[in-house]
């Protein structure tokens, strides 16, 4: 089943001799249950387009369908809604908040949610417990490697249950150890059917990936699936 389909993606930032053509002309349709990357240099759009899939970028023209519902016109508000159902969000540097404990950053999209803390209490303690840092759930981020924040973010990003992970540069921050342990958390993920869709610049990790999607100059020169793909 197709879940994503954008067609005709066009983006532009700034105006004038200061505008810059970040996406042009992308047409890209990704499965439920793929595991792909999104590579390319710096400044070839690759964030830009996977903000615009998860619903945090506006986009200048073309058409968005996600699990076949257009959703180009859809307002701020609904379009906030489904990012928080639909996608979860893992960033390099985790993007957590330092003054607050594991606890309290794991709980925020389930308090947008509406979920009652009886139950955000249940899930955020399985959640920490399947990715091993249950016993941190007190501990800030600054008390933690940079390993156990990732996972704290994993976490964050997996509460709400989503369809659809989303990791820019998620192994940036992070140590050879501690990125092939993520990159060993995202393929469980995805063999438990979550979609997961990765920005990176590292070949080593878009080569673990099975499909690779290759953007230069904000244009799609690539979207393969890999036959020689490493299993992680």
């Amino acid at each position: 089943m197709t879940l994503i389909d954008l067609k005709n993606i066009n983006k532009t930032y700034g105006k004038g001799e200061a505008k810059v053509e970040a996406l042009k002309n992308i047409n890209l349709k990704i499965d439920e249950g793929e595991f792909a990357s999104i590579m390319g240099a710096s400044g070839s759009g690759k964030s830009t387009l996977l903000n615009i899939i998860g619903c945090l970028d506006e986009f200048d023209s073309g058409k968005y369908f996600l699990e076949n519902n257009d959703i180009t016109k859809h307002k701020t508000g609904k379009l906030a809604k489904i990012r928080n159902k639909k996608f979860g969000f893992i960033v390099q540097h985790f993007a957590l908040i330092d003054t607050y404990s594991v606890y309290e950053n794991v709980q925020i999209p389930l308090e947008y949610a509406g979920i009652s803390r009886r139950k955000r209490k249940k899930i955020i303690h399985e959640t920490l417990d399947r990715l091993g840092i249950l016993s941190k759930i007190n501990k800030t981020p600054r008390q933690l490697s940079g390993g156990q924040n990732q996972r704290v973010a994993i976490a964050r990003a997996l509460v709400n249950n989503p369809d659809i992970i989303l990791a820019d540069e998620p192994t940036g921050a992070l140590d050879k150890k501690n990125g092939d342990q993520l990159l060993d958390i995202f393929k469980e993920l995805n063999e438990n059917g979550k979609t997961i869709i990765i920005v990176t610049h590292d070949k080593d990790v878009s080569d673990k990936c099975r499909r690779k999607i290759t953007i230069t100059d904000g244009e799609i020169i690539d979207s393969n699936f890999s036959v020689n793909s490493k299993d992680i």
